[in-house]
């Protein structure tokens, strides 16, 4: 089963670059499962409905999220009736929403999703990923050993951290939220694919991140409130491409970095 993972769409650059590119590389990778954190995918900040549809429509199957989800208080009901659409999983009792499930691969492989968020450096009060992450693992290999985690924090140790915790027990733990590509990826000995943060898909020369610069330094200057909008200048999509076999263990995992 081969399986592509996008990094974190950042706003309309992101959303039309991945409109170009993914046709292609679902063809190219003979892609069976893509997934994308769309958690910045609405204007920089949270995800719409109607955003969320413009990805499924790209050719997105599965959408994880992060601590931005919440931004955009019109997803909260689509939480709850689109299993498409993952929260972390970790977030309290009573979120909307779901932070894993299990899903049909173009090959017919089902495949578990879970979405996590680290706790380090983060203004939330959440659950223990790790702890979060076995349970999650436990209930999911009922259906399924095949078992793809997003793990979006701040800290490279947390992640590191919890790859080793899920070594032999997931097929992939992936990270997002830094928007910066790692060039760490590699396969555990327990055949579990790692790479501590995919990167972003969407603005990357004029900007923070994919974040419009202006307001990013005024922020950083002032410490004042600012309102993010994304970046323009030119595009990146980046990705990560994972061959899993039957028994869930990866046996590939290339990292993609396409610009303009």
């Amino acid at each position: 089963m081969n399986l592509l993972f996008i990094g974190d769409i950042f706003g309309s650059p992101g959303r039309s670059f991945l409109k170009e590119l993914l046709p292609r590389l679902r063809e190219e990778y003979e892609v069976d499962l893509a997934i994308a954190n769309g958690e910045n995918a609405a204007g920089g900040v949270g995800l719409t409905g109607a955003v969320a549809e413009e990805i499924f429509a790209a050719g997105v199957d599965v959408i994880t999220s992060g601590n931005h989800i919440w931004n955009q208080k019109e997803i909260y009901p689509l939480l709850d009736t689109d299993e498409r659409i993952l929260r972390p999983a970790n977030y309290p009792p009573g979120a909307p929403g779901r932070g894993s499930a299990v899903y049909r691969a173009r090959d017919g492989t089902a495949v578990g999703v879970i979405n996590v968020c680290g706790r380090i450096y983060s203004s939330h009060n959440l659950d223990c990923p790790f702890r979060a992450l076995d349970a999650e693992i436990a209930k999911t290999r009922a259906s399924t050993p095949v078992i793809v985690i997003d793990f979006h924090g701040e800290a490279t140790s947390e992640k590191v951290a919890a790859g080793w915790h899920v070594d032999g027990r997931a097929s992939a733990l992936l990270g997002t939220h830094t928007h910066v590509q790692t060039a760490d990826e590699l396969i555990l000995p327990g055949g579990t694919a790692y790479i501590s943060d995919v990167g972003m898909t969407g603005s990357y020369d004029e900007g923070v991140i994919g974040a419009d610069r202006e307001a990013v330094l005024k922020y950083f200057l002032t410490q004042l409130p600012v309102r993010i909008k994304p970046a323009g200048g030119k595009r990146q999509f980046s990705a990560v491409c994972c061959t899993i076999n039957s028994a869930g263990r990866a046996e590939r995992i290339e990292r993609l970095l396409i610009r303009e």
